[in-house]
């Protein structure tokens, strides 16, 4: 079966806008909710509304123990791919700190062998360069 990764895009199209259900609500798939993105929709989500959509998401993948952080080994991993990500790539971290969450996303994604669904191509590809991965890219 298919493991999956949602990238905070795609969470965040489905809150405000009901899109791309089908590829949340796809069969034969397992999903994980990044303990990476669950923050940065935290960091989002300044309605109680939201909030309190937020966390039935987070509780429904707790419930099946799917939240994936990333484990100690990932971080180390993570400071490689960012020194040659700044080296090869010339991304400043300074002005591109959501590049840091990316890579997290991709590396522990990477860790169980799941695939990252995304619209943020530019990031993800640049970060596969350097470390192999599965990626799905999805249309804005």
């Amino acid at each position: 079966m298919r493991r999956l990764v949602f990238d905070t895009g795609i969470y965040i199209d489905w809150l405000n806008a009901g899109r791309h259900e089908d590829l949340l609500f796809r069969s034969g798939s397992v999903k994980h909710l990044s303990a990476i993105v669950s923050m940065e929709l935290r960091a989002g989500a300044f309605s109680a509304r939201d909030r309190r959509l937020l966390l039935d998401l987070e509780r429904a993948f707790e419930r099946v123990g799917r939240i994936l952080a990333p484990a100690p080994g990932v971080y180390r991993e993570a400071g490689d791919v960012l020194r040659l990500l700044q080296s090869r790539h010339d991304y400043q971290l300074a002005s591109r700190h959501s590049i840091v969450n990316d890579v997290l996303i991709a590396l522990s994604a990477r860790s169980i062998g799941a695939t990252v669904v995304t619209q943020n191509a530019r990031d993800y590809r640049a970060i596969r360069s350097i470390r192999s991965f599965r990626l799905e890219l999805v249309s804005a």
